[in-house]
């Protein structure tokens, strides 16, 4: 388990369980054990498994959590994903922190499997954003690839992606060749990325050199396949981006686009329905 990911743990399990849990320290017999089975009850593609494990694993040693499903797997409604056997105050006390996790992440997951069904056989490859939630960058780009999609970068530190913004403030084509050619002399590592607003944008920067991939920004289906027309074979690579939606996401694919960029896939995606039911045992 990453170490930032175990301090994302821990955190959550503070902020919920603070000086104890009141309700179990009063309500429930302190010796009770108890087995529950954390259950899927809507189909989806499912993530974040060991995450809800370790949550049991972390927040009391003599909880046992095991997995029963695969970060990735596609399941239907009354799948069981984890056993969980123990102290019944402490699988209570972990139990919505874990369902948290597997909640979220299975969420995005299942809604970026479903945009990457839409874009079966065109060619085209579901990317994610960095409109992920602070914190849990990691956790969110792992679930978008259990569910299919790509990462895109992960931070500002592994590709260079000069947007308007950036555009707005050089000095034009010579400046931007210059900057490709310090970077890729400096850090060769580095792919460069150019957000296009316009066609004309899209000519300009297809002359420079060094330029491994074009984002073309909330343009039309037609613009998107004049752009690849005029990128020809071998050129960057192109990526579409703005307003994606599972209505119109097929129609982009079949473009001829190299990627598609999905920000709702992190920042929208709905809660995968997962619950937790108990089988209590009588105390030794």
């Amino acid at each position: 388990m990453d170490a930032a990911v175990n301090q994302l743990i821990r955190m959550a399990i503070s902020e919920d369980l603070g000086d104890g849990d009141v309700t179990a320290e009063y309500f429930i017999p302190d010796l009770r054990l108890a087995r529950g089975f954390v259950t899927v009850r809507e189909e989806g593609t499912v993530s974040g498994v060991d995450v809800a494990t370790e949550v049991f694993r972390q927040f009391h040693p003599d909880l046992t959590a095991n997995p029963m499903v695969d970060d990735g797997d596609r399941v239907a409604p009354g799948a069981l994903v984890l056993e969980v056997n123990g102290p019944a105050r402490a699988i209570l006390g972990a139990e919505r922190t874990a369902l948290n996790f597997l909640q979220h992440l299975s969420g995005i997951a299942t809604l970026t499997s479903r945009y990457v069904a839409m874009v079966h056989g065109t060619g085209a490859e579901i990317l994610d954003t960095r409109k992920t939630t602070p914190g849990w960058r990691l956790l969110e780009k792992r679930a978008v690839s259990d569910g299919g999609g790509t990462n895109h970068r992960m931070g500002l530190y592994d590709r260079a992606m000069v947007k308007d913004n950036h555009l707005a403030t050089d000095g034009g084509l010579p400046a931007l060749q210059d900057a490709i050619q310090r970077l890729k002399a400096e850090k060769p590592g580095i792919e460069v990325e150019l957000e296009a607003d316009t066609i004309e944008q899209v000519g300009s920067f297809l002359s420079l050199e060094g330029v491994d991939f074009i984002l073309l920004d909330n343009m039309s289906t037609d613009e998107l396949r004049l752009a690849v027309e005029m990128r020809g074979t071998g050129g960057p690579r192109l990526e579409a981006s703005g307003g994606v939606t599972l209505e119109s996401v097929h129609a982009i694919a079949r473009t001829g686009v190299d990627f598609i960029s999905v920000g709702a896939i992190t920042h929208s995606a709905p809660a995968l329905d997962i619950g937790m039911d108990f089988i209590a045992a009588e105390p030794p």
